[in-house]
């Protein structure tokens, strides 16, 4: 996983009052090509404003959220000159891997075939040296590298730690096991791994334990250093937000080979993404990689879902339920081994945000007892031991991990720190802002009524339904995600008063 970090407790607030913010993407209808930066094509985006007003729109990085890493700017209605493309292809070609996938594949066959004192890896450059190359790396920091970390990629090689592009995180060895076990109990014998390293190479060391049944597994991840140590059939350069291979049809080819569920081997998709990432970009790849399953598959599942599984903070559930509507959280609290809030815990803001939104049926995931998970018969699903059915709602309404409550007013169940607010007439922190100048009184960001927020503007619900009806209309079965809701990022500045209420609100949680 590749993760943009903030503090949990902002990104929380992020999802639940995003009002504010006057970003959107627009997903381009099939056969419109976006311009391309070194990440492959760009995303379109739009600046809306209070009351719905549209913005010019402009293409930028997919990637990266700085103009730092990624400087690609360009309006949709720019008329680019030849020498501008000449220069831009030019400036990608000089940003792509020196080395070919092919020939990092020769290289490692070399590397293996070394004596053992001779595998040398350096760490300043993170490659594995061949004995001519060694002179040019004696001034840096270089280890001899064992047959079991070259089994470990992802232990061997150091994460990445730009915060605005591709800080790395990954699975720690309980969440793995974990994911590993399902998947197999579920009786699923190829795993596509999207951004997902430490799954990968689970798979493949409890293969060569042959104590188990054999499963195969392709890792798709936009960090070409893996290309080191995997073949064209066990890894593809991706980028996850724009669905581009860039590897070109020799990678699409085995994309779709690992697809195709021959002999009966059943096909599942396990995606870690960037916490930072935009939701829609992200669930439409993910749908891009399920309709390219379903084509491969038999007529009878003509319209089916690739079984799935998105790995993602628990606050992000509205969004992805949007544009995902047949997924469903699960409790299960997924967490990483290099990052220092995102840990397994017992008990309140201790315990990991990420869950696993997934469109297997919830109660097959069978989530470990010992752990403090247990069966709600009601729901049919698994649950954390503190999620306590709520007769009144009829669900297990936990999100985060902690008991809530149910509040009689606003008949739901809420967090145990909110409170009910006569004022606002909702449940809220005890010291939000509130009245005249607070939350309450910015309204509606479509279409500017003080009366209600974004989220429950009769207009914009009006203007979606009405966008999917028309997709249906279109297509049977199938999905066009360009007409789902806005993701829109955080906005780069906010007022000193919604800076101050948002620092008092995250002081009083």
């Amino acid at each position: 996983m590749s993760p943009t970090v903030r503090n949990i407790k902002e990104m929380e607030m992020t999802e639940t009052h995003d009002d504010t913010f006057g970003i959107e993407v627009i997903l381009l209808p099939e056969g419109k090509m976006a311009p391309c930066c070194p990440h492959g094509p760009t995303l379109l985006f739009q600046k809306v404003g209070r009351g719905g007003e549209k913005g010019r729109r402009f293409y930028a990085c997919s990637a990266c959220r700085d103009r730092k890493d990624c400087n690609f700017f360009q309006w949709e209605d720019d008329k680019v000159s030849e020498a501008r493309l000449l220069a831009r292809e030019t400036e990608n070609q000089s940003r792509r891997p020196v080395i070919s996938h092919e020939e990092n594949c020769n290289r490692f066959r070399k590397f293996v075939s070394l004596p053992a004192d001779e595998k040398i890896f350096c760490q300043d450059c993170q490659v594995l040296l061949l004995p001519g190359e060694r002179e040019a790396h004696s001034p840096h920091k270089r280890v001899i590298v064992a047959a079991a970390q070259l089994r470990r990629p992802s232990v061997l090689l150091r994460p990445l730690d730009n915060k605005k592009s591709n800080a790395q995180y990954l699975f720690t060895d309980r969440s793995s096991h974990f994911l590993l076990d399902t998947l197999a109990a579920l009786g699923y014998r190829k795993v596509l791994c999207v951004g997902a390293p430490r799954l990968q190479e689970l798979i493949k060391l409890r293969n060569l334990e042959q104590q188990h049944e054999p499963m195969k597994s392709l890792l798709l991840d936009i960090d070409f250093r893996y290309a080191q140590f995997y073949g064209r059939d066990e890894f593809c350069h991706y980028n996850m937000f724009n669905h581009h291979l860039f590897g070109g049809e020799a990678s699409s080819a085995a994309l779709r080979s690992f697809l195709a569920e021959a002999g009966g081997e059943k096909a599942v998709m396990v995606a870690d993404p960037p916490f930072g990432g935009l939701v829609k970009p992200l669930a439409n790849s993910f749908y891009l990689i399920s309709q390219m399953w379903r084509k491969l598959q038999s007529s009878e599942n003509g319209d089916a879902e690739m079984p799935t599984l998105w790995i993602f903070p628990y606050f992000f559930e509205p969004r992805i339920l949007e544009c995902l509507p047949s997924f469903t959280m699960l409790d299960y609290q997924v967490d990483y081994e290099n990052h220092p809030l995102y840990k397994h815990g017992k008990t309140g803001r201790k315990q990991s945000p990420v869950r696993i939104f997934t469109n297997v049926c919830p109660r097959d995931v069978v989530l470990p007892k010992q752990e403090g998970y247990r069966f709600c018969s009601v729901c049919q699903r698994y649950v954390w031991s503190l999620n306590k059915h709520c007769a009144k709602c009829n669900i297990c309404p936990s999100k985060d991990g902690r008991e809530w409550k149910h509040c009689s007013t606003c008949e739901k169940c809420v967090k145990p720190s909110w409170k009910h607010c006569q004022a606002c007439g909702r449940c809220a922190l005890p010291d939000h802002p509130c009245g005249e100048g607070g939350q309450t009184k910015q309204g509606c960001f479509s279409c500017g009524s003080p009366q209600h927020k974004r989220k429950s503007c009769p207009v914009r619900v009006a203007q979606t339904n009405s966008s999917n009806r028309s997709n249906n209309a279109k297509s049977r079965g199938g999905k066009d995600l360009s007409h789902h809701p806005v993701n829109k990022p955080k906005a780069k500045r906010k007022s000193g008063a919604a800076r101050r209420a948002k620092k008092m609100a995250a002081q009083s949680v």
